[in-house]
C-alpha cells in the first residue's frame, strides 16, 4: 500500500509505502528510506509499534537522533573526517567534534529516494550518490530493500556499486522498544544478550583507539542475558565516557543479539554479515515523536550492524573499501517471536 506521508520545505512530495506478512507490518517512506513503524504482536496478541519514528517527513528532514535511518556511505565515526585510499587523503565534513559521524552533513536519511519496486512483502529503494557526495570518491548507485518473510523475520539488504574505489559501510540506525514506541521510560528494562567477548575501546569523543576489551567482569558482558538498565547503575569509566551504551561489540556468533520485553513477550533475534554490532542506548535522545511521544534520554535501544567504527583507519581491522565495479553487498536480518 502507498500513501502521502507529507510535504517537504520543497514542495517535494515524500510516500509512505507498507509491507506485510508473517503476522508483522512495516511502514517505509521514501523520504529517507527510514523505517517509521514495524507492528509486531506481543504474547497477548496485542499488536505494537515497536520502532521509534516521527509522524511526517519534515521531522525526518531535522532527525537529529536517526531515527529509522538508513546511514552511509560510512556508518559510525571516522576519526578527523579523513582516511588514505589508494595514498590520497580523502577528507569529510567534521561534524561530530573534529571527526565525521554518520558521512554527514547531507546525509542519506535526509534525502528523497527512488522507489524501484514495491510488493506486499518488500520495498527496494535507490539513490545515487554522485562522485564527490559527502567527500567519497566515485559515482555511487545504492539501493536498500526491506522484506518480510513467513517466520517473522524484516531482512534489511544494503548494495552498491560505484566508478571507482570508494566505502561502503551501511547500516539502520533505527531505535527498537519492543514494549511499544509509546513507552520510553521501559526501553532499558529490555533484556538484551549480545555474543561478543569484547569491544572496540574509545576515547572520550567516541573514537576506537584500535584496542579490543575483553567483557569478562564489566557492564559490557551482555553474553548471558540481562536487563539494559543493570549496566547503566554500575560505575565504569567508558560508559561514563559516552553517557551509557555507545560501544562497538566484537560479533563472536550469529545470531549476534537477542532483545526481549518481559511484559509482552516480544523477542527479536538479529543476525548479520557485519563483524560488528553498535548498541547505542539513545543516550543524547530528545525529541516529540509519533504520537506527540516525547522520546527523551535511553528512550530507545539501537543495535547498529556494521564494520568497526573507524576501521579505514585502522588497518588491522576488517575494511569496508570497495574497488571500483565490485558489487557491495551487505544483509542484516530482524527475527521477531514470542
Amino acid at each position: 500500500m502507498k500513501k502521502q506521508f507529507g510535504t517537504l520545505p520543497t514542495g517535494e512530495q515524500a510516500n509512505l509505502y507498507t509491507i506485510s506478512c508473517g503476522g508483522i507490518t512495516a511502514a517505509v517512506t521514501d523520504f529517507g528510506a527510514n523505517l517509521v513503524s514495524l507492528l509486531v504482536p506481543g504474547r497477548d496478541g496485542t499488536v505494537a509499534d515497536v520502532v521509534l519514528g516521527y509522524d511526517n517527513p519534515k521531522s525526518y528532514l531535522e532527525n537529529g537522533g536517526c531515527l529509522g535511518a538508513v546511514v552511509g556511505r560510512n556508518a559510525n565515526r571516522i576519526h578527523h573526517a579523513r582516511f588514505l585510499l589508494n595514498g590520497e587523503t580523502v577528507q569529510l565534513a567534521e561534524n561530530d567534534r573534529g571527526n565525521n559521524l554518520h558521512s554527514g552533513p547531507d546525509m542519506y536519511f535526509t534525502r528523497m529516494w527512488q522507489v524501484e519496486s514495491h510488493t506486499a512483502e518488500a520495498i527496494r529503494l535507490t539513490l545515487l550518490s554522485p562522485d564527490g557526495d559527502q567527500g567519497f570518491p566515485g559515482n555511487a548507485r545504492v539501493s536498500v530493500t526491506y522484506s518480510l518473510d513467513e517466520t517473522g523475520a524484516l531482512k534489511i539488504t544494503y548494495d552498491g556499486v560505484c566508478d571507482r574505489d570508494t566505502v561502503f559501510n551501511m547500516t539502520n540506525h533505527t531505535y527498537f522498544n519492543l514494549a511499544g514506541h509509546q513507552h520510553p521510560e521501559s526501553a532499558m528494562d529490555q533484556v538484551l544478550l549480545i555474543n561478543a567477548d569484547f569491544y572496540t575501546a574509545s576515547d572520550e569523543k567516541n573514537i576506537t583507539t584500535g584496542e579490543l576489551t575483553d567483557v569478562t567482569g564489566t557492564p559490557m558482558d551482555f553474553r548471558s542475558p540481562k536487563p539494559i538498565r543493570a549496566g547503566l547503575d554500575i560505575p565504569y569509566e567508558p560508559l561514563r565516557m559516552q553517557g551509557g551504551y555507545d560501544h562497538n561489540f566484537v560479533i563472536r556468533s550469529n545470531p549476534c543479539a537477542v532483545l526481549s520485553d518481559p511484559g509482552s513477550g516480544r523477542t527479536l533475534t538479529i543476525t548479520t554479515d557485519c563483524p560488528g554490532v553498535q548498541l547505542y542506548g539513545g543516550n543524547f535522545l530528545n525529541c516529540i515523536g509519533k504520537e506527540g511521544v516525547a522520546y527523551g534520554k535511553f528512550g530507545g535501544v539501537a543495535l547498529e550492524t556494521q564494520f568497526f567504527p573507524d576501521a579505514v583507519n585502522k588497518p588491522q581491522w576488517k575494511q569496508p573499501f570497495v574497488k571500483a565495479g565490485i558489487p557491495y553487498h551487505s544483509e542484516t536480518v530482524y527475527r521477531f517471536s514470542i
